[in-house]
């Protein structure tokens, strides 16, 4: 099992895809495209809507080509975490394999949206009264994040440590 590193971590990533994908799937099927649903009055909403570029809309208003130059771009991502997974060995990178694995979950289910319907869905709205409307997001996106953050987290307090040990 120690060739395949921390590649058992990957149920996490199955997990983020699984909820992600039915989520969306809740919000394609029960919530009106462009429909906003409060939840926690001026902070926090349900709201249908699609994203055909990357993060805030990046090259959403060109002509189609940006789809497949950002599903390259998480499907090689995507590559690249998976053998970043199996390289990793000791019970000290568990966190690393988790963060890895979250935002393998949140690429791939965004990658699938991308490649099957064209766009992405998001329907997360966080916003403060009616003046500012962070991007709408979905549960990939907030995989994706944490997973990130994490990242970096292991990066300026965790990786120091583990080389110390190693030398």
């Amino acid at each position: 099992m120690a060739r395949f590193g921390k590649l058992s971590w990957v149920w996490v990533s199955i997990l983020v895809i699984a909820l992600d994908q039915y989520t969306k799937y809740l919000t394609l099927h029960d919530l009106p495209f462009g429909k906003m649903v409060e939840v926690i009055p001026n902070y926090f909403a349900w709201f249908h809507t699609y994203n055909y570029g990357a993060a805030w809309s990046f090259l959403a208003d060109h002509s189609g080509w940006q789809k497949w130059l950002f599903a390259g771009i998480a499907f090689i991502v995507s590559i690249v975490l998976v053998i970043w997974l199996t390289k990793l060995r000791t019970s000290k990178e568990t966190w690393l394999a988790i963060a890895l694995a979250l935002i393998l979950g949140g690429a791939l289910g965004n990658l699938y949206d991308r490649v099957i319907l064209g766009y992405v869905v998001d329907f997360i709205l966080v916003h403060w009264k009616t003046d500012y409307y962070f991007p709408a997001f979905n549960l990939a996106d907030t995989a994706i994040t944490i997973g990130a953050a994490m990242l970096i987290i292991d990066m300026l307090f965790f990786a120091k440590k583990r080389e110390k040990k190693h030398d």
